[in-house]
């Protein structure tokens, strides 16, 4: 065996790898941790869901694997220094799921301004479905810079919408602010003047809780909210007063995790914090580009010469799976933006 599925491939990919590699498929491993151990224990690759633990323990079983490959970006729940130290590459698709959690937010935005379309679908008369608002000409603050804000600020932009943003790592003098219309401007001040916000930071430890009382003092009253990031960037207390004084009319977040709002937390039953597990990746596209991603990865790290002869498959995102930023270091030490050295094409 060399390659090891756990998480699946779309079809087309699966046959192309095959073709050219022994692969197994066993999902059930994913939820049985001795038997992930002992499969892994011939593989050259592995590829594994999001919510597997990555440890010394289960990589000092395969003394054989060269990669750890995952469809979704999940960094902290794998163990990259000692990769680094055994030389595994470490895979992850990150560009594959930009639009696709791009498109959860543009969706997540329509919805909560327009939540009498839901009331209606469900059976509601004319008479007790909310009044809606128009996006077009409502200002929508991008709290975070990273892939999805770039791919998320043309498609509002097209709408009508008045763009201003913040990311603490992203200086407001940056090109990259004005090449997507965006206004940057102190945090505070996106809250204030913002009738929406839409959260996709980066996540970092030091940010844990980072969204608390003293920020969210300057939400404007009625404010509505849509994310993809961690709900650790939240302080729980202070977000559940918020959802219920009326500052933060409504909320959408995309995997914050199964202990977010579970009973027992101060956020479990507030009706208008609307929870998805992940959705946002959760796409026929983003698994095609993930897929056909990883195993071009996987096959030219396993059979280098023969990938060479062979043509790769790109995509309007690929500069952001580049392992090596251009310049050969990280965009934030050539540029004030994180993201300003890459070279992406937008619309």
């Amino acid at each position: 065996m060399e390659v090891l599925l756990v998480d699946p491939l779309v079809p087309e990919a699966l046959e192309w790898l095959r073709q050219r590699h022994a692969v197994t498929y066993i999902p059930e491993l994913a939820d049985d941790p001795a038997g992930l151990i002992k499969a892994m224990a011939q593989a050259r690759a592995v590829v594994l869901p999001t919510h597997v633990v990555v440890t010394r323990h289960m990589l000092d079983a395969a003394p054989r694997l060269e990669v750890v490959g995952r469809l979704q970006m999940s960094s902290g729940n794998i163990d990259l220094d000692d990769c680094a130290r055994r030389n595994i590459r470490v895979l992850q698709a990150r560009s594959a799921t930009v639009r696709s959690n791009a498109e959860y937010i543009l969706y997540g935005l329509l919805m909560l301004y327009r939540r009498g379309m839901v009331s209606a679908l469900l059976g509601r008369r004319l008479s007790e479905v909310r009044l809606g608002r128009e996006i077009g000409g409502s200002t929508i603050g991008l709290l975070g810079l990273s892939p999805v804000a770039h791919a998320l600020a043309p498609m509002l932009g097209c709408l009508g919408v008045k763009l201003v943003g913040y990311d603490p790592a992203v200086h407001h003098a940056a090109d990259v602010w004005d090449r997507l219309g965006v206004e940057a401007v102190p945090v505070q001040d996106l809250l204030e003047r913002s009738d929406a916000i839409t959260l996709q930071m980066i996540h970092a430890p030091r940010f844990n809780g980072w969204i608390n009382e003293r920020l969210l003092n300057h939400c404007k009253p009625g404010q509505l909210w849509v994310g993809i990031s961690r709900g650790s960037l939240f302080d729980a207390e202070a977000l559940a007063l918020a959802l219920t004084d009326g500052r933060i009319d409504a909320m959408m977040l995309d995997g914050a995790g199964p202990q977010f709002a579970a009973p027992g937390s101060v956020l479990h039953g507030i009706a208008h914090l609307h929870l998805t597990p992940r959705l946002g990746s959760h796409t026929r596209e983003a698994k095609m580009r993930a897929s056909w991603y990883l195993v071009h990865r996987i096959h030219e790290t396993l059979a280098p010469e023969a990938a060479r002869r062979e043509p790769t498959v790109s995509s309007e995102f690929m500069p952001l799976d580049r392992e090596r930023y251009p310049g050969g270091s990280d965009p934030q030490n050539l540029s004030p933006s994180q993201w300003g050295a890459l070279d992406m094409q937008l619309p």
